[in-house]
């Protein structure tokens, strides 16, 4: 018997971690059905990060809240509260693209409008719940407007040159006159830690304009620099500094808050208990919606490979888009989905269905995976 531990992140816009590790799973088994199959379901700060805590942390409390979205629109979502008080905030969950109506790369003016103005009401949510600390995710966000939509909904002031708030997304940056935080609600007692996935600065050719805007919809480039740039002016802090470029910026602000930038799949590799399930495998397959060379960077397949190296185990990686071959080497067996179903559009019409069938394959293969 072979035991396998299925630990994918999820396919962003198509599928869920814990439902994309249940069709690898039944596709493994439909082949090997005397197999041990174990699921660790992953995240790294971004989409489903609120369910792999829900999952792993018995007594977990979903919380409701009403927030503004990132297009503007009130968003039911909710935060979840942690059984020693602690509240745990997604991103993706109040500030999301897939938040937009579940286009992938929104056009138009919409991606200069997108706020994280919902990421910080529901924050300022879980401090009018009196919790001691957070636990902030940052993944999978729609905007580029530096977080300070965020920093607003927690009381900041940005105004222009006639004391009028700018507008809210990337558009409004290039206004700022000045800022006042007098009001700013402080981060609590014990702290708040970011899961974010990436190391990106806020600025330059690395930075969040040039290489998440696009992902956003964001046509502009030099526009957004110039937005972005504009803000840092206003804050004591380097936008240079390694993690400030997540989330559209948010991370810059965060840092600004006086909250600490952790690894997202880390800690929750950590909290699924990942470690654990691999040291006795035989394998591990691990995955996400698109592998390219920033997968590499702390991304959660790149976490849980590394993890299954370290102790000699053979990882496999299911994606619904692998880059390059040169962007998964390492990895002993490699499935695209993509290539399985025929097209992009097909394997994302139906997930679930090649998912399955990529867990049929890697079982079908197994003698030679290593």
């Amino acid at each position: 018997m072979t035991r396998v531990v299925v630990a994918p992140d999820s396919f962003k816009g198509s599928i869920r971690a814990a439902a994309a590790a249940a069709a690898l799973r039944d596709g493994w088994l439909s082949v090997r059905s005397a197999d041990e199959v174990v699921l660790r379901p992953m995240a790294d700060g971004g989409e489903g990060t609120l369910e792999a805590f829900a999952a792993a942390v018995p007594g977990a409390r979903r919380m409701p809240v009403e927030v503004t979205g990132p297009a503007g629109m009130p968003v039911e979502s909710a935060w979840l509260l942690l059984p020693d008080g602690t509240a745990v905030v997604e991103l993706a969950a109040t500030s999301g693209i897939e938040l937009l109506g579940g286009i992938e790369t929104p056009r138009g003016l919409r991606p200069w409008e997108a706020s994280t103005r919902g990421f910080g009401e529901a924050i300022a949510a879980a401090l009018d719940q009196g919790a001691p600390r957070l636990i902030l995710g940052i993944g999978s966000s729609a905007s580029t407007d530096g977080g300070v939509g965020m920093l607003s909904a927690l009381g900041a002031r940005f105004l222009d040159v006639t004391g009028a708030p700018v507008p809210d997304g990337a558009r409004g940056l290039t206004a700022i006159d000045r800022m006042e935080t007098v009001s700013l609600r402080p981060p609590p007692p014990g702290g708040a830690v970011v899961l974010s996935d990436v190391t990106n600065p806020l600025l330059g050719s690395h930075g969040a304009a040039a290489v998440f805007g696009p992902q956003k919809g964001i046509d502009d480039i030099a526009r957004a620099e110039a937005g972005l740039t504009r803000f840092s002016s206003f804050v004591p802090l380097d936008p240079m500094t390694p993690g400030a470029g997540a989330a559209g910026g948010t991370g810059f602000a965060l840092l600004l808050w006086g909250a600490t930038l952790e690894s997202g799949a880390e800690r929750v590799a950590r909290l699924v208990g990942v470690d654990e399930a691999v040291g006795s495998a035989d394998l591990v397959i691990t995955g996400e919606g698109a592998f390219d060379e920033q997968s590499a960077a702390g991304k959660a397949p790149s976490v849980v490979a590394a993890t299954a190296h370290a102790i000699g185990v053979p990882t496999a990686l299911v994606a619904g888009r692998i880059a390059s071959t040169a962007d998964a080497a390492g990895f002993a067996a490699v499935v695209s989905l993509t290539e399985l179903a025929g097209s992009p559009d097909e394997a994302r019409a139906d997930p679930a269905r090649w998912l399955r069938a990529a867990g049929a394959s890697l079982a079908e293969h197994a003698a030679l995976i290593r």
